[in-house]
C-alpha cells in the first residue's frame, strides 16, 4: 500500500485528487494538509511514502515545505502538483528535492503512473513542462561540470576578477608574478570558453563566485 500525504489548500481540490488517487486499490490518501506547516507536522506524527504538494499555499508554501521534508525524511518522495506551467517554479521544485512536477489538469491514470514512478526513484515531468525544464537542467549541468574543472587557485583569481581587480592587484594580493596571473587568466578563459575579462567578471557574478 502506498501511503500518500495530500498538501493542498483548497478542500474541493483535495477531495477530487483523493478520489482520483484511490481509484487504484494500492494507493490511499492517509493524510491531508491545507498548507506547508500542516504537511510538516503530519510528517512528524505519521509515516508516508509520497507527498503530493501544491506550490502556492498560505503560511508556508510547497517549496519550503519540500525542503524541510526532504531534509528530515529523505526517504519520502515529493511530487509537486500545481496549476502553474512555469519552468522557474519547476526548477525551484526540483532543486528543493521534489521528484517531479505535475500540472493539476493531469488525468487520474497519469497521476497514478507519476506516483508509481516517484516510488521507483524516477523523475516525473509532464511533456509540456519537460520541454521547458530539460534544456535548463542540461545547461545547468554543463555549467556545473565546467565550473568544477577550475582549480582552487583559479577560482580565487576568478573571484578577484569579478570584484574588478587588475592583474597587478591580483598578483600583489596573492604574492604571484603578473605573468603567472596572466597565465591563470588565460587558462580560466579557455576552460570556461570565454573571450575576455569582462565575460569572466560577468560569469563570476552570475555564478556566485564573488
Amino acid at each position: 500500500m502506498i501511503r500518500i500525504l495530500l498538501a493542498e489548500d483548497q478542500a474541493m481540490v483535495r477531495q477530487g485528487l483523493k478520489m482520483m488517487i484511490e481509484t487504484d486499490e494500492n494507493m490511499r490518501v492517509t493524510g491531508e494538509a491545507a498548507n506547508g506547516i500542516e504537511a510538516v507536522k503530519l510528517c512528524e506524527s505519521h509515516s508516508f511514502d509520497v507527498v503530493l504538494m501544491d506550490i502556492r499555499m498560505p503560511e508556508m508554501d510547497g517549496l519550503e515545505a519540500t525542503r524541510i521534508i526532504r531534509s528530515r525524511w529523505p526517504n519520502y518522495k515529493v511530487l509537486m502538483l500545481t496549476t502553474f506551467n512555469d519552468d522557474d517554479y519547476a526548477m525551484k521544485a526540483l532543486k528543493s528535492g521534489a521528484s517531479g512536477y505535475m500540472l493539476k489538469d493531469a488525468d487520474s491514470s497519469m497521476l497514478i503512473r507519476s506516483i508509481r514512478s516517484c516510488m521507483s526513484g524516477g523523475m516525473v515531468l509532464q511533456d509540456n513542462v519537460a520541454a521547458k525544464v530539460i534544456p535548463r537542467l542540461l545547461k545547468s549541468e554543463r555549467l556545473s561540470t565546467v565550473h568544477n574543472s577550475i582549480s582552487p587557485r583559479e577560482l580565487t583569481i576568478l573571484r578577484h576578477i569579478g570584484e574588478g581587480r587588475s592583474n597587478r592587484e591580483i598578483a600583489e594580493q596573492l604574492g604571484l608574478s603578473i605573468g603567472t596571473v596572466k597565465n591563470h587568466v588565460s587558462q580560466i578563459m579557455e576552460k570556461l570558453e570565454l573571450r575576455d575579462r569582462t565575460q569572466l567578471a560577468i560569469y563570476a557574478i552570475k555564478h556566485n563566485v564573488v
